[in-house]
């Protein structure tokens, strides 16, 4: 018998006043997992991963932790639980230095007081653990590039030593290279064993690094793919609602000049 998934949701609703935002979505998120989580704007992907942070509490259906029914209520429900997000704002301190921000309202303490030298080791530890490149601990995040920056918040989340982490469209507004190193981190997570929500727009992220592709459409569960096997035009049609789009017919054209 396979194990149970690390965290799944069933027949989830969410409303605000008159508006439905979520309706009967199932997921499940494996160990060693990618899920990407795709959709149209409006499609509810934003409201399912805050009701999975405790942000806003479902309003029916259940949410299941290896095997077991839980209730999340507010974020630290979901943090105690062992689940991290990372929004797109990030939340870091431009200010402050990689070590202060990891550790941000997680201070390591000795005798009552800040222990920076352990910090600063183990921060180290964790960005070489993750092969993360940047040119100290101690720069100020404000001198970090876009990706960097990223990284860093990612790293964050996993201070806590979290088993599940959600990260909001983490490639949004950086370059090939600054992508690259942000994927490479995503195989990572998914190499030590965590299950990783991936919200993107970009198919290219989520064919580089998604095990399984989850779409979201009008507030419901729209189809759940396997990447392998999945064409690219089958994830639009579903995002979509149509099969005949843009990309439907490009491929179409394609294939017709290729006879």
């Amino acid at each position: 018998m396979s194990a149970p998934p690390v965290l799944a949701l069933r027949g989830v609703s969410k409303r605000f006043g008159a508006v439905q935002a979520l309706t009967d979505v199932h997921l499940e998120i494996h160990p060693g997992e990618v899920v990407a989580l795709v959709g149209d704007n409006g499609a509810g992907k934003s409201t399912l991963v805050k009701t999975i942070a405790g942000v806003h509490p479902i309003d029916e259906g259940a949410i299941e932790w290896k095997g077991r029914r839980t209730e999340i209520h507010k974020p630290h429900d979901s943090q105690q639980l062992g689940i991290a997000t990372v929004y797109q704002d990030l939340a870091l301190c431009d200010n402050l230095d990689v070590v202060a921000n990891l550790f941000l309202g997680s201070e390591l303490r000795r005798a009552g007081v800040i222990d920076e030298v352990a910090m600063e080791k183990r921060a180290q530890e964790l960005l070489d653990t993750l092969s993360i490149r940047i040119p100290s601990v101690r720069i100020p995040v404000a001198s970090l590039s876009g990706g960097q920056r990223q990284v860093v918040a990612i790293a964050r989340a996993l201070v806590g030593d979290p088993e599940v982490v959600i990260l909001d469209e983490p490639t949004a507004a950086l370059g090939v290279e600054q992508t690259a190193q942000v994927l490479d981190l995503v195989e990572r997570l998914r190499e030590r064993g965590l299950g990783v929500i991936l919200i993107s727009h970009n198919m290219a992220d989520v064919k580089a690094v998604a095990d399984t592709v989850a779409v979201l459409r009008l507030g419901r569960n729209n189809g759940v793919f396997p990447v392998r096997t999945t064409s690219h035009e089958d994830i639009i049609a579903a995002i979509t609602g149509a099969t005949d789009n843009a990309v439907t017919r490009r491929q179409a054209r394609t294939t017709e000049a290729g006879r």
